[in-house]
């Protein structure tokens, strides 16, 4: 992963010597289990313990030295680790293959992954929430295909992000549950030279549950599940994002990124303040998104088992984790810092000579005995006219001067269409559904 875009934490989780740890507990575990069924010695899990607590450190070096002979992983690791623990080491591994290893530590991986990534879920849950709170009344222009539609709240935007982020953690929980499995089921996953009660210990100790059926790998259906769910929380990113670059486009400029001192838009221009931060998250999202595609693919597998997968999650397992939890903490970033400028939504709203009205106007009438046709004509001559105007004329004015509107409402039924106040009558409704 580009080191630019990667935090500590998710980064430290992907290191060969965490990988290499959990390797070591899987063994050791294991092991612990066969001595409890009589099948080696007790002393072996023992020996193994041992000379972990008093030797913690992985030599990450002599181990790819071994495996640039071997050509093998797992057992440049077994020989490595047999080389410090001598004799009992040779209880290691006893009935096992590289896949209970290298798949039950893919889980752990990817399940420890879940526990950051719904921290970073729940922090930006907190900054939206906040926001969407403190701008709950803040009037602002709805657009339909980026035109001006109806009044809204900033509020009721931030409300709507709130829902959608709030449904990617329900996702990622249940993503988390699925990859959480263990496999120590040996060649061909059949249980012929281990116990399944040694997956259960194993499982157990790590937090995880065993694979019912795991043929030789853990079947790859859940990494499909589970980098898709990245993928669509991706997706909400990318659109919380797209709609910040829009707010600070120089013609509408409701909204814009925090622009700290000393802070450079342009080599070229000064006066450029760039949205380079919900930028930088449309692109992210694009890669998260590109990974969820060969986890797809690599559900076929052949018979119990192949390899073709295997170069392809030492890619994305770390790259989509890593990218999504910095992604989720820039984009907490934006939120919470996010300059909201009211005042501009206003004028923005009002540029349109009243537009925004047209839809109450248009169901006034209808209930004033006119038809919807008719209706709708007589209301969309006036529009085009402020439309073509570019809101020099107003509206109301125009519709207090047609007689055909007249005939059907008066002045002050006109008027009272053109209330802003009305289209915010069950914000509360909405903010009670979402934030409860």
């Amino acid at each position: 992963m580009v080191p630019r875009y990667a935090r500590p934490e998710m980064s430290a989780l992907w290191e060969p010597e965490a990988k290499f740890r959990i390797w070591f507990e899987i063994e050791a575990h294991a092991t612990e289990k066969l001595g409890e069924l009589g099948v080696v010695p007790d002393s072996a899990a023992k020996a193994l313990w041992d000379w972990w607590a008093t030797n913690p450190k992985i030599d990450v070096e002599a181990i790819d030295a071994i495996e640039a002979v071997t050509k093998h992983d797992v057992i440049a690791f077994l020989t490595w680790v047999a080389e410090q623990v001598d004799d009992e080491a040779r209880f290691m591994h006893q009935g096992m293959t590289s896949s209970d290893v290298l798949d039950t530590t893919l889980a752990v991986q990817l399940a420890r992954a879940s526990d950051i990534l719904l921290s970073d879920l729940d922090a930006l849950l907190a900054a939206i929430k906040r926001r969407a709170e403190e701008h709950k009344y803040t009037a602002t222009i709805g657009r339909s295909h980026g035109i001006h539609a109806e009044p809204v709240t900033f509020g009721l935007k931030m409300a709507q992000a709130y829902a959608e982020f709030d449904r990617c953690r329900t996702r990622l929980i249940a993503a988390r549950e699925e990859i959480a499995t263990c496999a120590v089921s040996g060649a061909v996953g059949t249980f012929a030279n281990i116990d399944p009660a040694v997956e259960e210990h194993v499982a157990g100790k790590l937090g995880l549950k065993p694979e019912p059926v795991s043929t030789q790998v853990i079947p790859r259906d859940r990494h499909a599940m589970y980098f898709a769910t990245l993928a669509v929380i991706a997706g909400s990113i990318e659109r919380l994002a797209v709609e910040v670059r829009h707010l600070q486009r120089t013609e509408v400029l409701e909204a814009e990124e925090y622009f700290s001192p000393g802070q450079k838009g342009s080599s070229a221009m000064p006066h450029k303040r760039n949205p380079i931060l919900t930028e930088n998250l449309t692109g992210q999202a694009r890669m998260i998104r590109s990974y969820a595609i060969p986890a797809l693919e690599n559900v076929a597998l052949w018979h119990e088992r192949d390899i073709s997968h295997s170069s392809v999650e030492r890619y994305i397992g770390p790259d989509a984790t890593i990218a999504l939890d910095f992604s989720l903490a820039r984009l907490t970033g934006v939120i919470d810092k996010l300059l909201v400028y009211p005042e501009r939504m206003q004028a923005n709203m009002d540029r349109m000579g009243g537009l925004v009205h047209s839809q109450r106007v248009l169901l006034a009438l209808t209930q004033a005995g006119v038809s919807r046709e008719d209706a709708y004509r007589l209301v969309q001559r006036n529009a085009m006219k402020v439309w073509e105007s570019d809101g020099q004329l107003q509206l109301l004015d125009l519709l207090k001067g047609d007689e055909d509107v007249t005939a059907a409402l008066t002045t002050e039924q006109l008027e009272d269409k053109f209330d802003l106040g009305y289209h915010f009558k069950h914000v509360d409704t909405v903010f009670a559904r979402v934030f409860g």
